[in-house]
């Protein structure tokens, strides 16, 4: 559905907006959540932008925001981004509609995966892997090894999530070439955040080349899952522990006795592989990004983790010894703050209701995006410096002055991303390792850049690693 809304007042809404094509002249097509995001709190943090005759309302609003998160009267709402990452992921945990079984099911199925016991489980293939890379830089620093950090952390996340999660390698570390697999993977994220098929006749004129290789990395991509499970069927559950693979081929619900059938097992393992291993992998490049920019705060990280491991050689990283670490978890959060793993999230009415007290009227089925990249810089919550880098803002004095609601950069309520303390952890386990395996290089006069798909990647971004020796 879209937005029907009715309020006290018209809607903000972008300059130049015209008739028919609503504000299409206008919007940043490559970059439109980074666009939106500069001027949506100077709007009092709604705006409703508009192409051709579909609205979309955008908030940014604390108050706002609190109120659309408000599980009674509002779900997370299955936005135009996401429906078109159906024909991959189907009804898969991220993508499923409120209303489709599979989801509840397989959310129920996938509960016991991401307990405090399977996260101890995966641990030591997480550590091996990112060892793996670490490994391979080191044997390629010098003065001309220049690393491509968004890359090479795709590759390093699609790997452990595979490893850790359903027992099956894609690819080896210790080489730099593209895995066709993770290729396949970002081709299908890059179409599905395509902004063309919002222009009518456009995708049937131009697109024809782009939908075709579109149905051939859909296949490819279900036909590599499928042989994995049926090797899984043929070889029966791992002798060393159940993996996310073994849970969903074995177990059922505990509310309705469902199993999940391979179809559905397809889709979560493809929404796993892909929502798991991009989002995750961007939020470690952004980190590396701030580091290199930040020399004290990394320093102030090395010390903390030097504290533990004083020698030069790699980390013997136990499970327990994560969590503690808790300036480097201000740096991962004030990292997911400034860049979250997806620029924001769709919410809809479950009933008529109304939000900004009572002065945004909306129906069932009205929707929304919580724009979290505006919400997470409003210099009204997070200060005048909210555009700035300073992980000590979620030190815990200044956590408890936050609205609530405001820092959702895994999503919010029921539909809240399950795999969120896998994701933590990882990016965690692999921040820990380069800082006390590398000192950070930035690339001289490059600035950040961000690319927009489903998620927000650092764009051209290079590092060179010196290995550290005392």
């Amino acid at each position: 559905m879209t937005p029907n809304t009715v309020a006290a007042a018209p809607l903000p809404h972008p300059r130049w907006r015209l008739p028919i094509i609503g504000d299409l002249l206008t919007i940043d097509l490559a970059k439109p959540c980074q666009a939106l995001a500069k001027d949506n709190v100077a709007r009092g943090g709604i705006v409703e932008q508009r192409i051709f005759d579909v609205p979309v309302i955008v908030l940014s609003d604390p108050a706002l925001i609190d109120d659309v998160n408000d599980e009674t009267t509002w779900e997370k709402h299955v936005g135009h981004s996401l429906r078109k990452m159906r024909p991959l992921g189907g009804d898969g945990l991220f993508t499923a509609y409120n209303h489709e079984p599979n989801w509840r099911t397989a959310h129920n199925v996938l509960m016991p995966a991401f307990t405090k016991a399977a996260m101890e489980s995966y641990h030591p293939t997480m550590l091996a892997t990112i060892r793996e890379l670490t490994d391979a830089w080191a044997n390629r620093t010098g003065t001309d090894a220049w690393i491509d950090i968004p890359n090479e952390a795709n590759r390093l996340t699609t790997e452990i999530v595979a490893r850790a999660g359903i027992s099956h390698s894609f690819n080896k570390l210790d080489t730099p070439t593209d895995d066709p697999f993770i290729a396949t993977v970002l081709r299908e994220l890059k179409y599905a955040n395509r902004r063309t098929d919002a222009i009518p006749l456009y995708e049937k004129l131009f697109g024809k080349a782009q939908r075709r290789q579109h149905l051939e990395d859909k296949a490819a991509l279900r036909a590599q899952i499928a042989t994995i499970i049926d090797d899984r069927r043929s070889t029966g559950p791992r002798t060393d522990g159940a993996d996310m693979l073994d849970i969903m081929l074995n177990s059922t619900d505990h509310e309705t006795g469902q199993t999940l059938d391979d179809d559905n097992i397809t889709n979560q393992i493809l929404t796993l592989l892909v929502a798991g291993s991009e989002t995750s992998a961007n939020a470690i490049g952004f980190a590396l990004h701030f580091l290199a920019h930040h020399p004290d705060i990394a320093a102030a990280a090395r010390a903390e983790i030097d504290q533990r491991w004083p020698d030069r050689d790699f980390p013997g990283i136990a499970f327990d010894d994560v969590a503690p670490m808790r300036h480097l978890r201000r740096i991962v959060d004030e990292t997911l703050r400034l860049w979250p793993v997806a620029p924001g999230y769709f919410r809809q009415a479950k009933t008529d209701t109304t939000i900004g007290d009572g002065k945004y009227h909306f129906a069932t089925g009205d929707w929304a995006f919580v724009l979290l990249l505006a919400a997470h810089r409003d210099p009204n919550t997070w200060g005048p410096d909210a555009d700035q880098f300073r992980p000590d803002r979620f030190l815990p004095d200044n956590i408890r002055k936050l609205p609530p609601h405001v820092y959702k950069p895994f999503g919010v309520g029921a539909r809240a991303c399950i795999g969120r303390q896998f994701a933590l952890h990882e990016i965690m386990l692999t921040l820990a390792t380069v800082l006390h395996q590398f000192d950070l290089e930035p690339e001289p006069g490059y600035e950040l850049k961000v690319s927009e798909t489903l998620t927000l990647k650092p764009d051209e971004l290079r590092l060179r690693l010196h290995r550290r020796t005392i």
